[in-house]
C-alpha cells in the first residue's frame, strides 16, 4: 500500500466534519478542487470509496468505510494537531500536567524529584484544579490528569493509582473529637470550610453532612487544601479534607480520621495516544513509587508490585 499522508487524513477528515468539500477548503485553505482530489486519492490507497457525492450537490454523505475511518479519526485528530501546534511553537520539550491543588502542594515534590532525575531538560508545567481535567486533555491543553473523578471516556483512558481515606478537621481549642456516627449532628450550626462548588471533595462531605436531611452551607470555599488548612489552623470552621494533608506539625488541628465514608479514588489519566509515551509512562511510574504505600492505598483486588527501577 502506498503512503498515507497527514494532508490526505486531514482533508478527508475535515469534509466528514463539514460534510462537504467546500466546507473542508475553507477550514484548511485549499482549493474546493484540491480537497476533492486529496479524497479521492486517499479511496485509491485505501482501495475504496470513502464519501458519496452527486453531481452538483453542495452536501456529501459518507459510505459504510468512511463513517468507520471518521469514527476512528474523531476526536483524536484534533488533539494530535492541537499538541503538534503547541510542541513546534514551544521549541522546548514540555509535559503539562493538570491535578488537584492539594495533590500537587503535599505529594508531588518527591515525584518531580524522581521525574527531573530522568528528565532533566523537560519543562514540567503544572495546571492546579480538580474540575475541566478530562475537556483539558481532550483539546490538547494538557497532556496528563491526576484526578479524583473517574471520566469515563475512552479519549482519555485512566488507570487507578490507588486510593486515601478522608479526616474531619477542625481547631483543637473546640475540645474533643465527635463519635464518628456523630459528626453531622456535632456539625450542625458550625462554620463549614470546604472547596470551591464542583469540587470532588467538597461534594463527598456536603453528602456526608447532610445525610440526615440536614442544610449543609459553606461558610469559606477555597480552591485547595492549603488553604482549608489555613482556615482551620486560624480557627475559622472546621472541614473535611484529605488524610495526608494533616502531618505531626499540626499541633493546632484535631484531625479524625472517617473509616465510616468511601475510600477516594486517584486515576492518572492522559491522551489515548500518549498512554505508552516514554515520559508519559515514567511519571506514571514516578507516581506509583512515590504515592502508592506511603500516601494511597494500593488497588484493591489483585497483587500489586512497583515496576522494576
Amino acid at each position: 500500500m502506498a503512503k498515507i499522508s497527514l494532508t490526505l487524513i486531514q482533508t478527508f477528515y475535515q469534509v466528514a466534519r463539514h460534510g462537504s468539500f467546500s466546507g473542508a477548503a475553507r477550514e484548511l485553505n485549499l482549493s474546493y478542487q484540491s480537497a476533492a482530489n486529496h479524497v479521492r486519492r486517499l479511496e485509491q490507497i485505501l482501495k475504496g470509496k470513502l464519501i458519496e457525492s452527486e453531481q452538483g450537490a453542495k452536501r456529501i454523505s459518507l459510505t459504510p468505510r468512511g463513517r468507520a475511518l471518521y469514527s476512528l479519526l474523531h476526536p483524536e485528530l484534533d488533539i494530535m494537531l492541537e499538541r503538534l501546534t503547541k510542541l513546534i511553537e514551544s521549541q522546548r520539550s514540555s509535559l503539562r500536567v493538570g491535578m488537584p491543588q492539594a495533590i500537587f502542594f503535599y505529594l508531588f515534590p518527591k515525584v518531580l524529584s524522581r521525574f527531573r532525575e530522568a528528565f532533566p531538560d523537560i519543562e514540567f508545567s503544572v495546571y492546579e484544579r480538580d474540575t475541566v481535567l478530562a475537556e483539558l486533555v481532550k483539546n490538547g491543553s494538557l497532556d496528563v490528569c491526576i484526578s479524583e473523578r473517574y471520566f469515563g471516556d475512552p479519549v482519555v483512558p485512566q488507570r487507578l493509582l490507588g486510593s486515601y481515606r478522608l479526616s474531619l478537621v477542625f481547631p483543637r481549642s473546640w475540645g474533643e473529637p465527635p463519635e464518628q456516627q456523630d459528626i453531622p449532628a456535632w456539625a450542625e450550626g458550625k462554620p463549614f470550610i470546604t472547596y470551591e462548588p464542583g469540587q470532588t471533595l467538597r461534594n463527598l462531605a456536603v453528602d456526608f453532612l447532610g445525610r440526615d436531611g440536614a442544610i449543609v452551607q459553606p461558610a469559606i470555599s477555597t480552591s485547595g487544601s492549603s488553604s482549608v488548612m489555613r482556615c482551620v489552623e486560624a480557627g475559622l470552621g472546621f472541614s473535611i479534607i484529605p488524610s495526608w494533608c494533616v502531618g505531626a506539625a499540626d499541633v493546632a488541628i484535631t484531625a479524625v480520621r472517617l473509616t465510616n465514608l468511601p475510600e477516594v479514588r486517584v486515576y492518572f489519566g492522559s491522551a489515548g495516544f500518549l498512554q505508552t509515551h516514554p515520559t508519559v509512562q515514567r511519571l506514571f511510574d514516578d507516581c506509583l513509587r512515590e504515592l502508592v504505600g506511603p500516601v494511597f492505598d494500593p488497588p484493591r483486588g489483585k497483587e500489586y508490585a512497583h515496576p522494576p527501577l
